[in-house]
């Protein structure tokens, strides 16, 4: 506002000067070679002050010159130095390793002092399997602001490499003080994490929220994950800060299975058997699992099987068309041996044209063994699990376990676990299930009557023991006969002793050895 007055004074003093002289009266004469000129004052002013003008215009350029003809030269040095970045740049993107060298020497040479001729430098020296000039390079960076984010990003990545993780997390703690970023909150996070460091890793998790380097459905998530790993570690010994953990949790990520299922056991420890059965119905009714199902069925310690069974229908009324629930129940009733209940939950899962999984496979043949010891059945059951699908499992990093981790095993990522199937190399066509087990019959046949063999007559010669020359062979060729051969009779044999021979002889010759030595004396 106050530039705005100051221009509008400015304006309003111009016009009222030039107002003034306008009204002034008198005339300006000029004779110059030879030339006479009459007019205003007004007017000469203006000629002398646009002379003036150009006058002194010619005299900056001339001084000048020295200056334009350098920053000229600088320009198409500086145009020529970026040529050789370009260039080097998409060398190095296509992995040519000998012109990204080879730009990187003409860019440093023309634009020394340029950022991104450090960058080239290290690139190229990646590519050229020079992890010394790299970390050089990246070092030169950390040494000007305005790259210093990008060389401590190259030396946490060629600590990285090299294996060397204490390094690594200095120089992503020193960058996450300077500016929270992506890549160095998720170091210190992954860092905290594989130590089994939650608060600290939950203050990362704070900072990286606040930096928004992430969302915050996902920042409520890695701290529902933390609140579980917390309260997994100290649900035997403190159980009240496990709970209050496990809710928090719960309210965070009502998704979370392991988090609901373990607040329930707690909760049913203490005797709060309601809210826990409410907890699971609700969490079981979003997605069916079988640790909810097993949490629930198992709530009670001194619940006999048929109370189990009646929990199991309980709670597959939440989710009635899951194959899990069917198994949950199959599997109560197996306890309570209620075959005919098992049978009715399993039928829709294993019936023709259906595709069991192992489990289902397994819990047929638990029941075909309970019920009426069928092993042939059971075999078959067995045999068909082994070339089933796989059930769902906790998946992280191309791990398997039946058991949830806060973090993997492998690369000590927080919430790398997912409840999947995995995935089938080659799945193999879709198999008839086994037929029904059928009870023996236990109608007898009688007996056949003896029959009578008549006597036994002695075989043709048919054996020869030498052998025979080809005009005997030929000669001797017997004739078709016209009447069908006899059966011959059948031979008897007593009832002898099968000796097997032994493959080597036995360690003590016998006899013959000690009358041999009786015969020397």
């Amino acid at each position: 506002m106050f530039r705005i007055l100051v221009f509008l004074f400015v304006i309003g003093v111009v016009a009222l000067g030039l107002g003034i002289l306008i009204e002034q009266p008198g005339s300006l004469s000029l004779t110059w070679f030879g030339y006479h000129v009459d007019t205003s004052p007004l007017v000469g002013l203006g000629v002398v002050s646009l002379g003036a003008i150009l006058l002194w215009s010619l005299i900056r350029f001339v001084l000048n010159l020295p200056s334009l003809v350098s920053l000229t030269a600088r320009a198409r040095k500086r145009a020529r130095g970026h040529e050789a970045l370009a260039r080097g740049i998409v060398a190095a993107g296509v992995g040519d390793a000998r012109k990204a060298r080879k730009a990187s020497l003409d860019a440093k040479r023309l634009l020394p002092h340029e950022p991104l001729t450090l960058l080239l430098e290290a690139q190229a020296a990646q590519l050229g399997g020079d992890r010394a000039g790299a970390e050089r390079a990246f070092q030169a960076m950390t040494e000007r602001p305005e790259t210093k984010l990008l060389g401590l990003r190259g030396l946490h990545a060629e600590s990285l490499r090299q294996g060397d993780h204490d390094r690594a997390h200095q120089l992503a703690l020193e960058a996450q003080n300077i500016a929270p970023l992506g890549w160095s909150g998720q170091a210190l996070l992954d860092r905290y994490t594989a130590q089994n460091d939650w608060e600290a890793a939950r203050i990362c998790v704070s900072q990286n929220l606040r930096a928004k380097i992430i969302e915050p459905d996902a920042a409520n998530r890695q701290k529902a994950v933390l609140d579980t790993a917390q309260a997994m570690e100290c649900e035997m010994m403190e159980p009240d800060r496990a709970i209050k953990l496990l809710r928090a949790a719960v309210k965070k990520a009502p998704d979370l299975v392991p988090a609901t299922a373990l607040l329930a056991r707690l909760l049913s420890r203490r005797g709060d058997f309601r809210a826990a059965s409410k907890l699971i119905e609700a969490a079981y009714a979003k997605a069916p699992h079988p640790d909810l199902a097993r949490a629930y069925v198992d709530m009670r310690q001194g619940d006999s099987s048929t109370d189990r069974l009646a929990r199991a229908r309980a709670l597959a009324k939440f989710a009635p068309n899951d194959p899990e629930s069917a198994m949950m129940i199959a599997s109560a009733a197996l306890g309570a041996r209620d075959f005919a209940r098992a049978r009715e939950a399993m039928a829709p899962l294993v019936a023709s044209g259906e595709r069991p999984t192992a489990r289902m496979c397994l819990i047929m043949a638990e029941l075909e063994e309970r019920e009426h010891n069928a092993q042939g059945l059971v075999r078959e059951w067995l045999s068909r699990g082994s070339r089933a699908p796989r059930d769902a499992v906790w998946v992280a990093d191309g791990h398997w376990s039946k058991q949830w981790a806060p973090v993997s095993p492998l690369t000590g990522k927080l919430d790398a676990y997912r409840w999947m199937q995995p995935k089938e190399a080659l799945p193999g066509p879709v198999e008839e299930p086994p037929p029904a087990y059928e009870p023996p019959a236990l109608e007898v046949e009688p007996a056949p009557a003896p029959q009578v063999l008549p006597p036994a007559e002695s075989p043709p010669a048919t054996v020869v023991e030498q052998q025979p020359s080809e005009k005997t062979i030929e000669d001797a060729a017997p004739e078709p006969a016209e009447e069908p051969a006899k059966t011959p009779a059948r031979k008897s044999f007593s009832a002898q002793p099968v000796i097997f021979p032994l493959p080597t002889p036995p360690d003590d010759p016998g006899p013959k050895k000690q009358e041999a030595e009786t015969r020397l004396f």
